[in-house]
């Protein structure tokens, strides 16, 4: 689904993106993007069991613990974890399953597209939001 134009309409549409992965240390890609995306007006959700918040939010251990509907789950974990993050993005009802840059996962990317969920791999959130908005 990497097609420029579906890309732009869900970054239009979202509004609400849990980062599976996220970091608390600055120094990380998955931090940068996730303030980048939260001071562009998107509410993020960080999904990380080792740290209590991040980014003035409230970590979550797993998707399943979010109390809220999330419109794109953003993985920064590494492509073997991938089924496990699509299953749940499934049983959450996100709408969209989003495989930072270097996330590749053909199967799981397969099983999410059959589930209902649009699916961006192998790009950056960041990148394509400021190349939308320029």
């Amino acid at each position: 689904m990497n097609s420029t134009q579906a890309i732009y309409d869900l970054l239009r549409s979202a509004r609400t993106i849990a980062v599976v992965g996220l970091s608390d240390k600055r120094y990380r890609p998955s931090h940068g993007v996730a303030r980048y995306m939260q001071k562009a007006g998107y509410r993020i959700i960080p999904v990380n069991p080792l740290v209590p918040e991040i980014l003035g939010e409230k970590c979550y251990p797993d998707l399943e613990s979010v109390p809220e509907p999330v419109d794109i789950v953003d993985i920064f974990r590494r492509s073997e974890y991938v089924p496990a993050i699509v299953e749940s993005a499934i049983r959450i009802g996100a709408k969209a399953v989003w495989m930072q840059e270097g996330v590749i996962h053909e199967e799981a990317a397969a099983r999410a597209r059959e589930a209902g969920l649009t699916v961006v791999m192998d790009r950056c959130l960041l990148k394509e939001h400021m190349r939308m908005t320029r």
